[in-house]
């Protein structure tokens, strides 16, 4: 995964007045994708949670404690696909498993093929992708200020892999 162009956001209600923002990064990862032929695509990914980022200091690290993230203990978390559904000419849901917190669930994503190319300037192939999900804090473990955060959690993935042709024993 190209981890400068590629993003996680995600929103939560807080006590109902707003649904503010958190950004995390793309520890690394990889992916295999055929345009002309999803049938064997796959990916697994990590997620840097000491990257959490919510617009202030001592939110980041609130979020990070272990009543939620607990990102001292779990700095990453895991996403390993088991299948991809290939729904139209641009659009799919890919399905795994989720780790996060040490607890794991499957997840289905929803999302949209955007481009495979060249950059620009030539110097890349690159693939790219956006997704959304929903997950609900509760099936991970957070359940910590039910009065005051929301379950459910938005999630959105803007996504960019370079080609770099590793060898096929590297990513089954």
């Amino acid at each position: 995964y190209d981890t400068v162009h590629s993003q996680i956001l995600f929103s939560i209600s807080h006590n109902g007045y707003s649904r503010p923002f958190g950004r995390l990064h793309i520890a690394g990862g990889w992916l295999r994708f055929d345009p002309d032929n999803w049938s064997h695509a796959a990916t697994e990914l990590d997620i840097d949670m000491q990257s959490l980022d919510m617009g202030d200091a001592d939110w980041n690290k609130a979020v990070c404690g272990r009543a939620l993230l607990d990102c001292d203990k779990y700095r990453h978390a895991h996403f390993t696909s088991t299948s991809v559904e290939h729904t139209d000419a641009r659009h799919g849901v890919l399905h795994g498993q989720l780790s996060l917190r040490g607890v794991t669930r499957p997840v289905s994503i929803p999302f949209a093929f955007n481009r495979a190319g060249k950059t620009i300037y030539g110097l890349h192939d690159v693939t790219g992708f956006s997704a959304t999900a929903m997950l609900d804090r509760n099936d991970f473990g957070m359940n910590a200020y039910a009065g005051s955060i929301g379950e459910h959690v938005s999630v959105w993935l803007e996504l960019e892999a370079i080609r770099d042709n590793p060898s096929p024993k590297e990513h089954p």
